[in-house]
């Protein structure tokens, strides 16, 4: 009999883990879907905002910049269980797609632009999305 971790085992100590080393929480920008049914919002004059999702619990790492790059660069990871548990409420079928879609992600009243995505995989069952914003 051989000893293995279950995937939903791995994505709660991952949870437990990111709770415990910081607990932040980010907000990532998704354009919003609800469009005004007047002549002007489906001609797409009319701006139909953002909606905002928030992930919690998130662990931030300040990266080094250079001189002539971007003023911040910031390491989020994100437990992919939180991202999950949105994917249907706003119509999306991966996290990919809800990366793919994001506008930016907001911290600490700051809005960063999401530069790249990492998916942390076990055993098939990704853990941790590990991504890395700009200011």
């Amino acid at each position: 009999m051989g000893i293995g971790i279950c995937g939903d085992a791995l994505v709660r100590a991952a949870n437990a883990m990111l709770a415990a080393l910081g607990g932040d929480q980010v907000s990532l920008l998704l354009p919003a879907t609800a469009m005004a049914g007047d002549a002007a919002g489906q001609l797409g004059l009319v701006d139909p905002g953002v909606q905002s999702v928030i992930v919690a619990p998130v662990v931030s790492r300040n990266l080094p910049t250079g001189n002539l790059g971007p003023a911040r660069r910031i390491e989020f990871t994100l437990p992919a269980s939180a991202l999950t548990e949105q994917l249907p409420a706003l119509g999306l079928g991966s996290a990919e797609d809800l990366f793919a879609a994001v506008l930016g992600l907001v911290y600490d009243g700051d809005i960063f632009h999401v530069e790249t995505v990492v998916t942390e995989n076990f055993a098939g069952t990704a853990y941790f999305y590990v991504v890395t914003a700009v200011e």
